[in-house]
């Protein structure tokens, strides 16, 4: 199993704010994340498949929102 990562971590990979985490958490958004008791953590793998969601090579083209990367919990 590959480690997990931290918030902090996770900020500082994709040059956002915990708050932005946090938020899209809260909203449903963002990257799938897993809950240990209170603490969140990210798995390496749904930050890569994140990232390449969010790939556009126009910003005309709509974004299609797929929902097997929503967060889950």
């Amino acid at each position: 199993m590959p480690s997990l990562m931290r918030e902090s971590e996770v900020s500082a990979r994709l040059g956002l704010s915990v708050r932005t985490l946090q938020k899209w958490r809260l909203e449903g958004r963002g990257p799938r994340f897993v809950k240990l008791g209170n603490a969140v953590r990210y798995d390496p793998g749904d930050l890569d498949a994140f990232v390449r969601e969010g790939a556009r090579s126009s910003t005309s083209h709509p974004v299609r929102v797929d929902r097997s990367l929503r967060s889950a919990s």
